[in-house]
């Protein structure tokens, strides 16, 4: 591969560091001290040679009143989504219900990309055709999920980090020659538990990793840090800890030589935590969010879509937190990524019943026509449901 060597002569500040810090701090004037380092060469790699796939991949999934359908719960999580409605965890069962999600009449209208589960992405629908065909002739990119799930961090307070960077360069190569275009990696912070350096530092560093080996694959990665809603503690705090977590993900992306132009973004929104006595309103969500990317989203990054990870709010909730986003200019796309905030009303008017296929996949239509109504800032709420008004948040969700 290409590559240019560059020789550079630069100052390098020195200052004491203050035990327990944090993240890293800019020191103040009165510890700093210039010293002359020694001349240091450095390489700067060529771009990816799927540069214009990737940025392409970016646009299409970031394309006006469009946005993604979440639908790559693990096997397991997928179970208790089954359990709700009396279904047990089978592959057929797990094979008709995402039949029904990706075979929606219309539904490439609103949603640009599908993110999938692994055993999604080879699996075909009830009548034999290919569930990543099915997907493309709608125009709707197919993803795939590529973290191999949370284990605990060793040296934390009970944090977690994710796993997965193992093998993931051949997986990635191999989910692109089965159709995948981009692909999901979600790391988790933990605010009622710290957050500490080391688990921030961690949950960067892998994003990073799998967005540059994603980018080698051909794949547009999904760099996504959940900051998990569970906690009492006001929407400030979130807005504090979301601003180092998002300041270390981009320099580790930088440091990693990923292509900003072709990678999406999956941010919570800032919100107060689930627990907070003190709610907020979706102009104040749409406040302290855009605040947020403005002073640390790149430009050149094409599109935002936007969650509200772990199910934490109600389905008309997400959708107006959305939407009062998008009710002024952005230099991004800034769009949706929901699983349970498109999916719920849906799964429950379904119930595991061939008779209500066709009413499930109007429920689902009708959430995506309001979240693509959003992501254009034109989303009223008249009409909706009192299923759609219901919270959906559960305390210490596992994924």
């Amino acid at each position: 591969m290409a590559s240019a060597s560059f020789l550079k002569s630069s100052y390098v500040l020195k200052s004491e560091w203050t035990k327990g810090q944090s993240l890293r701090q800019l020191p103040s004037s009165s510890s700093v001290s210039l010293v002359r380092s020694r001349p240091t060469t450095f390489t700067v790699r060529a771009t990816t040679s799927y540069a214009d796939e990737l940025i392409k991949t970016a646009k299409t999934v970031a394309s006006p009143g469009r946005g993604i359908l979440a639908m790559d719960e693990s096997n397991a999580t997928c179970g208790k989504r089954l359990a709700s409605i009396g279904l047990e965890n089978t592959e057929a069962n797990r094979q008709a219900y995402r039949t029904l999600l990706v075979s929606v009449p219309g539904l490439g209208q609103y949603i640009s990309g599908a993110i999938l589960f692994e055993e999604t992405l080879y699996q075909s629908t009830v009548e034999g055709k290919k569930m990543v065909d099915v997907l493309v002739e709608q125009n709707i990119v197919p993803g795939i999920k590529v973290d191999k799930g949370l284990v605990p961090l060793a040296g934390s307070n009970n944090e977690s980090w994710c796993q997965g960077l193992d093998g993931l360069a051949s997986r990635t190569a191999a989910y692109y020659q089965q159709g995948a275009r981009f692909a999901k990696w979600r790391t988790v912070v933990s605010i009622p538990n710290g957050p500490s350096a080391l688990a921030v530092k961690e949950a960067a560093w892998g994003l990073a990793r799998y967005a540059a080996i994603c980018q080698e694959s051909g794949l547009a990665p999904i760099v996504e840090p959940e900051i998990l809603l569970d906690g009492e503690h006001g929407i400030e705090r979130t807005f504090e800890v979301a601003l180092k977590v998002w300041s270390e993900v981009f320099y580790y992306l930088a440091e990693n030589n990923v292509l900003f132009e072709g990678i999406l973004l999956k941010p919570s929104m800032v919100t107060p935590g689930a627990e907070c006595k003190d709610r907020a309103t979706p102009e104040q969500v749409a406040d302290y969010t855009l605040k947020l990317l403005q002073r640390r989203i790149p430009p050149a990054v094409p599109g935002i879509m936007a969650s509200f990870l772990s199910g934490g709010q109600s389905e008309v909730e997400a959708t107006l937190n959305l939407n009062a986003m998008n009710q002024s200019p952005n230099p991004w796309h800034v769009s949706f990524s929901y699983a349970r905030a498109l999916q719920n009303t849906c799964l429950k008017t379904w119930g595991g019943r061939p008779e209500n296929v066709k009413a499930a996949q109007e429920a689902l239509l009708i959430r995506a026509k309001a979240n693509s109504l959003a992501q254009l800032g034109k989303y009223t709420g008249e009409g909706e449901s009192e299923e759609a008004k219901k919270g959906m948040f559960v305390k210490g969700y596992v994924y």
